[in-house]
């Protein structure tokens, strides 16, 4: 019998993406509004040389592209994860993707300044390029390792709340417990909680940039590892490749779909729809044919 804590990942996913966009916009808003009434008591009430609404639309470009720049700076922190084992790789990799993200910032932003500029009939001067855009260049380096740190922490929390799969690890002495190379089970650290899960139960998986995700009655569980590396430790008499981004547990598949394509459709019975492409199909229909395969 499993009990339900508090803090349960499904309820979690109900609300995750209105959660993330919304952190992401109220971050932002707030940020514009503070930074914005800096400026206009800096520029407009204490020296009356600027128009009222100059500091708002520099702010307010400015979150504008950010905002806009978010789900790259998400891609580049799944890409280049900042994990124990490779965070002197992946920081190398980020400190250089912040020159790109610091010439979009600021090309885009001058460009909404310009057009805001024109439409109040004025006309926006960016200043000495190299000067303000090594400006620039210092507050996007800072913003852009800020919200990879954001990032970082808040996908270590999900994993933790998920529950994150691993290998069993080969002991210091003695045999392993089973056999390494074709594991039988796997370790899933959950909320400061351990447990075991068997392979023949994993129903089937799915590629998630640096993960794997092991579907196990209705639960996603990410392990560390790539599609094609945790493809060789599987049974292969159990599982099978069916598309690039896919393995399932024929077991736990129910009807295959043929389509016009070429490619299939796959019914699982967990009520999963599984694509299965043209390259493999071969395999699949080597196993089963295109009829349904089972009740």
């Amino acid at each position: 019998m499993t009990t339900r804590t508090s803090l349960d990942y499904q309820g979690f996913q109900r609300w995750r993406r209105p959660f993330e966009v919304g952190f992401w916009v109220v971050m932002l808003t707030g940020n514009t509004v503070f930074n914005g009434l800096v400026s206009w008591f800096d520029h407009v009430y204490h020296r009356s040389g600027t128009a009222s609404l100059e500091p708002w639309i520099w702010e307010a470009s400015s979150s504008l592209v950010i905002l806009a720049l978010v789900p790259f700076v998400v891609w580049a922190t799944r890409r280049w994860p900042l994990r124990f084992d490779t965070w002197r790789q992946s920081l190398k990799a980020h400190a250089l993707l912040t020159v790109p993200f610091c010439l979009v910032h600021v090309g885009a932003m001058v460009g909404l300044r310009m057009l805001a500029y024109r439409a109040m009939g004025s006309h926006y001067q960016f200043g000495n390029v190299p000067v303000e855009l090594f400006y620039e260049y210092l507050k996007d380096f800072r913003t852009y390792l800020m919200f990879v740190s954001l990032i970082s922490f808040y996908g270590f929390f999900v994993r933790r709340l998920q529950g994150e799969a691993s290998l069993l690890a080969e002991p210091d002495e003695g045999p392993p417990v089973e056999p390494v190379d074709r594991p039988e089970r796997f370790l899933v650290r959950k909320l400061g909680k351990e447990f075991l899960v068997a392979a023949r139960d994993i129903e089937w998986l799915q590629a998630s940039g640096n993960y794997v995700n092991l579907h196990v009655r209705g639960r996603d569980y990410p392990l560390r590892a790539t599609m094609a590396g945790i493809e060789e430790r599987l049974d292969p008499a159990r599982f099978l490749r069916v598309h690039r981004s896919y393995l399932i547990n024929l077991d736990h598949l129910a009807e295959i779909e043929p389509l016009e394509t070429g490619d299939a459709r796959l019914a699982m019975r967990d009520g999963a729809s599984i694509p299965c492409s043209r390259r493999y199909r071969a395999q699949l229909r080597e196993r089963f044919g295109d009829a349904p395969v089972g009740a």
